[in-house]
């Protein structure tokens, strides 16, 4: 996003706060890029042969997101951190159905489209994190809030440093322990 639709950005999202539902209607072609593109991030890392699509994960975001107060969110980057959230929530939520349906409790209803098929093993992966990073956000929010900017909503070290108020270095070593306890919480 070019600064000046960051600038554009913040200023429609102000305008949201203030009761302009037309703000609205002009603030979602310059995030929905952004918005796409961090899908993309998340769904990159998928193994090839699975048909996922950022498309629908950004539709059922935007629904979302935008009947969230708008108070939520003063700028971009705070809009953007929870359109990270609300993508992780949505891919958990579609992983605890297709969990459901494997282990015989038959079809669970999701406003996800059908686009979005995890395998099975996929969607144990996913609830495990989900598990581990709410254990970790019970112990150390930021350290868990740093995981999901970064590999949910797609930030780099200086725009989550920039987000979260603190230096790149605070970030990078929140991130690597971050990770290093979540790789030993999923082992067992």
């Amino acid at each position: 996003m070019e600064p000046e639709e960051n600038g554009q950005v913040t200023q429609l999202l102000a305008q949201w706060v203030q009761g302009d539902r037309g703000a609205l209607d002009s603030l979602m072609p310059l995030v929905y890029r952004a918005l796409r593109d961090i899908a993309a991030r998340y769904l990159r890392s998928e193994r090839s042969g699975h048909t996922l699509q950022p498309t629908a994960l950004v539709h059922e975001a935007w629904l979302r997101l935008v009947k969230q107060d708008p108070s939520s969110f003063e700028n971009r980057k705070q809009f953007l951190a929870l359109a990270a959230h609300v993508m992780r929530q949505i891919l958990v939520d579609h992983a605890r159905g297709v969990r459901a349906g494997k282990r015989g409790g038959g079809a669970v209803k999701t406003t996800l489209s059908g686009a979005l098929d995890y395998s099975a093993e996929r969607a144990d992966e996913l609830l495990a994190l989900d598990e581990a990073l709410d254990r970790l956000a019970r112990v150390s929010p930021r350290k868990s809030q740093v995981i999901e900017l970064r590999y949910f909503g797609g930030l780099n070290v200086e725009e989550m440093a920039d987000f979260l108020g603190v230096s790149i270095a605070t970030i990078s070593r929140e991130q690597r322990l971050a990770e290093a306890w979540l790789g030993h919480a999923m082992e067992g």
